[in-house]
């Protein structure tokens, strides 16, 4: 009987269970992941969409840009290369950065869009305005 069945089996029987100090660790990191808000409280995070022609990259970060909370892509979301850029692809990638920052309660954002630039082109890519659209509607306040 392996390690987890057997704790399964004493916890089912009332047994008390002693857990190692990584699992310890685990529960109470699972516990106190971000900030500790009051009810109206919003705590504000900058998302920073980079949408290309190739992909569309959403990178969430705090204020001060120090510290990531999230970064996910279009190419992350899809098998194909040809959909890395796509509409679809960045909105699965919003929905996923939508779900992380409710685990970590930050609850507004601001936003900031910005294409490749220089020598290439200067207009946002198809996934820009789709990367916006799963962020406000599933709860997250947008900022400036």
């Amino acid at each position: 009987m392996s390690k987890k069945a057997k704790k399964e089996v004493a916890t089912e029987e009332g047994g008390e269970v002693k857990l190692s100090k990584a699992e310890k660790a685990e529960r109470e990191l699972k516990a106190n992941l971000g900030p500790s808000l009051a009810p109206n409280e919003t705590f504000f995070g900058v998302c920073h969409i980079l949408a290309t022609y190739n992909d569309t990259f959403i990178h969430v970060t705090d204020i001060t840009g120090r510290e990531t909370y999230i970064r996910v892509t279009g190419g992350m979301k899809v098998k194909a290369d040809r959909e890395e850029s796509s509409p679809y692809a960045a909105m699965l990638a919003a929905m996923d950065v939508v779900n992380r920052l409710k685990e970590l309660k930050v609850n507004a954002l601001h936003i900031k869009i910005r294409a490749r630039g220089g020598t290439d082109s200067k207009t946002p890519g198809p996934g820009a305005q789709v990367a916006l659209r799963p962020l406000a509607r599933f709860g997250m306040k947008i900022g400036r």
